[in-house]
């Protein structure tokens, strides 16, 4: 199914006119991540990941579905050009982890140009991601509802890092080298595929909510307000559906509670 732009804002609940400007800009990028989100149920399903624009509007906005960062900034990138935005592909190597040795570019990230300002933006980093486009600035702290982000000069490259009480979490290093779809094609088919993969063994899931609040796998929010762990697959299944707004019922990109409880999760 082609790029359908007014079913995307459906999906996101975008409302209003959409033109190539940073108010635009900033909207999207918020709705988006508060309506779809991030997972990596097809990873652990043992699925194939595919990139190319008419698999990923399917299962992210007909379907019903969530995706990690080569189908979510995919797709916004999709929706942005057809507005008119300026938007370039780039990749980075993931911190996050605090790695001992330099790792590949795995993440996906866009480029946004716009009145002779570039803006990082991207809508697949899990429970850090952005929830607002950032100026290409460095050491300038930029403040969102969802926490303080900061890019700083690492040797050639940029470094995003995000507060974390007193201290600078490093999330990722980029550069400004445009990225091919070939390139995420090979990264996709590596973090989707390697058995030492970290989406290869751990349910990961994220959602923002318009309250300033991040919603994870491990944080389910109940009635006494305590948070606690789901380990029960038929439990963690309705909550798929009932917290994150997930969709399992698509006769391609959905799965049973066999099939999400046949999963095998440490």
């Amino acid at each position: 199914m082609a790029f359908d732009l007014q079913a995307y804002f459906t999906r996101i609940a975008f409302q209003g006119e959409a033109k190539p400007n940073l108010e635009t800009l900033q909207r999207i990028h918020l709705l988006h991540t508060c309506a779809i989100p991030f997972e990596n149920i097809d990873v652990l399903l043992r699925r194939e990941i595919r990139l190319d624009i008419d698999a990923v509007f399917q299962k992210l906005v007909v379907a019903g579905r969530g995706g990690y960062c080569y189908e979510q900034n995919a797709l916004l990138r999709a929706a942005l050009e057809h507005i008119g935005f300026v938007v370039e592909d780039l990749g980075a190597r993931v911190l996050i982890a605090q790695p001992a040795e330099m790792p590949p570019r795995t993440h996906r990230l866009l480029l946004i140009t716009l009145n002779q300002q570039r803006y990082l933006a991207d809508v697949g980093f899990g429970g850090k991601t952005l929830t607002s486009a950032l100026r290409l600035e460095r050491d300038v702290v930029q403040n969102t509802d969802f926490g303080d982000y900061r890019l700083t000069q690492i040797d050639d490259d940029y470094l995003l890092s995000i507060q974390q009480q007193d201290e600078w979490l490093p999330l990722y290093r980029f550069d400004l080298q445009p990225q091919y779809a070939s390139d995420f094609e090979v990264a996709n088919h590596y973090v989707s595929t390697w058995p030492q993969s970290h989406f290869y063994h751990h349910l990961m899931m994220c959602l923002k909510k318009a309250d300033g609040t991040t919603l994870t796998q491990n944080d389910w929010q109940f009635n006494d307000g305590q948070p606690r762990t789901i380990d029960d697959a038929a439990e963690l299944y309705q909550l798929l559906q009932d917290k994150f707004g997930l969709s399992v019922n698509d006769p391609r990109y959905g799965f049973s509670l066999a099939e999400f409880a046949a999963i095998n999760l440490p």
